[in-house]
């Protein structure tokens, strides 16, 4: 059974129990490799017409909004970690207040040091997942070269390979000249990519992979690039987001052609599957090894997290939705089956963001290596 279809069995109040989440950290992903099974068939297709205008369209953005890691950005600019730190603990201060006010907070006495050392701790856990996210998106992308049925959109997906590859190796970089220690994958995130890979429908690799951890993704650098000053890490963000927003742009794009043709029962799997992996990286991305190493027993803080997880206190949740509800939006699946993505949505307190921008929409916005050799001609 599938983590997917173990979340889905359990309900979500037990898959989301204190017990659930903390049995997932034991789960030994490996030191230096993790296998897991891939499902789908490779796909060869003969037919060569490129009729979809755009995917065309984006293909050939994608060919000239290409940068390089090594020469783009300038890697001799100092980085104050500290600084940075802080940056980001300013951005969620009304979060502590919410953990400090909590009865029987341990944080209650914790000194300005404590916070800052947590605030550096959770930076490098950041740019680690960051990274963990980055390879498991190109081994998605590479599975759906091989899997989608169609030229153009393998034509597509094999320009996002060079984005990924391009993307690991910049915030590899960022972590092992910049930063001090790596963080292992968190299991929620690791548990999801294993299920995305593992998917026998080419689309779930789509739905998983361009739509739910790129939307993610997206969401996690637009918040970062819109806090820190630090002119290095603010360069890489912009270029990652410029291609993030072209992936989750070729995902809309291939997948509202094939819902279209989809029965009722396959669009509620679809529906039920986003619902799932937004819940997972809602509740589940926490930082335990962070807390315990700071002194924060995991437990304890998982209780403390889940009483203020709710609307309007994590500002970085709030991103997540902003990017995932529009574009479930633009698939057709909100409204599809008499609206349940919607009711479930709105249970949770995030359909209000069902009209920001879609990633179809906005990527040409986001494009931050044309806008600069625009402004820097040769």
């Amino acid at each position: 059974m599938s983590k997917t279809e173990e979340f889905k069995a359990l309900g979500r109040d037990d898959a989301n129990s204190i017990e659930s989440i903390l049995a997932d950290d034991a789960i030994d992903f490996g030191t230096l490799a993790h296998t897991t099974p891939v499902g789908s068939d490779a796909i060869f297709t003969w037919d060569y017409d490129r009729s979809r205008a755009g995917l065309s369209k984006l293909y050939e953005r994608a060919k000239t909004s290409q940068w390089n890691g090594s020469t783009d950005l300038d890697w001799s600019i100092e980085v104050d970690v500290e600084a940075v730190a802080r940056e980001m603990q300013s951005a969620i201060a009304h979060l502590r207040q919410r953990l400090v006010d909590l009865p029987n907070s341990p944080l209650k006495k914790w000194t300005e040091a404590e916070w800052t050392h947590l605030a550096i701790e959770a930076f490098n856990w950041r740019m680690s997942q960051f990274l963990h996210g980055e390879q498991g998106a190109l081994i998605c992308t590479a599975k759906i070269v091989e899997t989608v049925p169609w030229i153009d959109a393998k034509y597509y997906a094999s320009t996002q390979v060079m984005d990924e590859a391009r993307h690991v190796e910049v915030f590899s970089r960022y972590l092992d000249t910049k930063l001090d220690g790596h963080y292992p994958v968190n299991p929620a995130l690791q548990l999801l990519i294993d299920d995305i890979i593992g998917d026998n429908r080419w689309d779930m690799t789509y739905m998983g992979m361009q739509i739910m951890v790129e939307g993610l993704a997206l969401a996690a650098f637009g918040f970062m690039h819109a806090v820190t000053q630090e002119p290095l890490l603010k360069k890489l963000l912009r270029y990652v987001m410029s291609d993030e927003a072209r992936h989750v742009a070729f995902g809309v794009l291939s997948l509202k052609e094939y819902y279209a043709g989809l029965g009722a029962a396959e669009i509620k799997e679809r529906q039920e599957f986003a619902f799932e992996a937004a819940l997972r990286m809602r509740d589940r991305l926490m930082m335990h090894a962070v807390w315990e190493r700071c002194g924060v027993d995991r437990e304890m803080i998982t209780r403390m997290l889940f009483e203020v997880r709710k609307p309007g206190v994590n500002p970085f949740q709030a991103a997540l939705f902003s990017k995932i509800v529009p574009n479930c939006k633009k698939l057709g699946l909100l409204d599809a089956g008499d609206g349940w993505l919607r009711e479930r949505f709105t249970d949770i307190g995030v359909i209000e963001y069902e009209d920001a921008p879609d990633t179809e929409t906005e990527y040409a916005l986001l494009d931050a290596v044309a806008a600069d050799r625009e402004a820097t001609p040769v």
